[in-house]
């Protein structure tokens, strides 16, 4: 089992966040405060991500500080590509497959530390395995390939909170807490990663995201789907209380309460709604999760009680339905 450290306090480099729109200059300023220990934000293919020098006891607890994040709970360490997750973890035979099958894309595995890794011991919150991944995203792939360093990133939000699908909701988010955004538009996926636990003799599903459950047994075989934990995560986003808006919201929702706004999905005839967004009239669930986070932001901005309407529970509607489940949840302090 790796042995517990005693961190020092983290200060940032910055006393003010600064969004700059993706330009070769900006890429290598993020690269460059990304080595010195500063916070920088920036675009994956599934939200913002917040990241760190994996590397650096102090970057890391400066992630947990600005989000208010318990350290228990871990990290997703991104990477160019697998021979440099290889650096940092031993790769196993079904881990290898999906590497092969997904990556670069939005699938985190958990594997075993390998030893001599250089990865900070609180971005794994102390266990003897890491979370890995390699985005698919062109600016993501730029500021890890510039700065030379695994990057700790998990989203770019206050912990527990609606997760960011623009530059600005990370303004709005953490503030002066983060050295540089770096903006590229709307994160396309728009949930977070699939994690996948493939330490042991058998695969198991952590989080659903933006590899579905099919895709990744149609290479593997059948997973084994874990629990929500409140105590030792092994990954990030098993937490019962996630992604929570500051509104109630009701799931599954056939009728509009009087001062409800209405989350909906697909063509329906519900009223009495004050607001209403829909995630994809069209009944589309990838542009749903493209969706999800930046209308629940909207709704939640002027709203106190949402009606979500029922998500096919299927491909990523899996994902969206994870998230809206742990949004609605009784709120915990984490």
């Amino acid at each position: 089992m790796a042995q517990s450290r005693i961190y020092r306090p983290w200060r940032p480099v910055t006393v003010s966040a600064v969004i700059e729109m993706v330009s070769p200059k900006t890429i290598a300023r993020a690269a460059d405060l990304l080595k010195s220990g500063a916070l920088v934000a920036f675009p994956t293919e599934t939200v913002y991500g917040l990241g760190a020098d994996a590397t650096s006891d102090d970057a890391v607890a400066g992630i947990f500080e600005a989000k208010q994040r318990p350290t228990f709970n871990p990290l997703i360490v991104h990477v160019t590509d697998t021979k440099a997750a290889a650096e940092i973890v031993n790769f196993t035979v079904s881990a290898q497959r999906l590497a092969d099958a997904f990556w670069p894309g939005p699938l985190s595995l958990v594997l075993p530390r390998k030893a001599g890794s250089t990865v900070s011991l609180l971005a794994s919150a102390g266990l003897d395995t890491i979370a890995v991944r390699v985005p698919d995203q062109t600016t993501a792939q730029a500021i890890l390939a510039a700065s030379g360093i695994p990057v700790a990133a998990p989203s770019a939000n206050a912990s527990g909170k609606i997760s960011p699908t623009l530059a600005s909701h990370v303004a709005e988010s953490l503030g002066d807490a983060v050295a540089l955004i770096v903006d590229d538009g709307p994160c396309p996926i728009g949930v977070e990663s699939t994690v996948v636990d493939c330490s042991g003799e058998t695969p198991v599903l952590l989080r659903p995201g933006g590899i579905t459950l099919e895709q990744i047994e149609a290479v593997i075989g059948a997973l084994i789907q874990a629990t929500d934990n409140n105590v030792a995560p092994s990954s990030p986003g098993m937490l019962e209380s996630h992604y929570a808006p500051n509104a109630v919201l009701r799931l599954n929702a056939t009728s509009v309460d009087t001062g409800e706004a209405l989350l909906s999905f697909g063509p329906h005839r519900l009223t009495g709604f004050t607001t209403e967004r829909n995630l994809s009239p069209a009944g589309d669930l990838r542009e749903a999760a493209a969706n999800l986070f930046a209308m629940m932001r909207e709704l939640d901005a002027s709203e106190n009680a949402i009606a979500v309407m029922q998500i096919p529970d299927q491909g990523i509607g899996r994902a969206i339905n994870d998230r809206l489940r742990r949004a609605a949840a009784p709120r915990n302090a984490s």
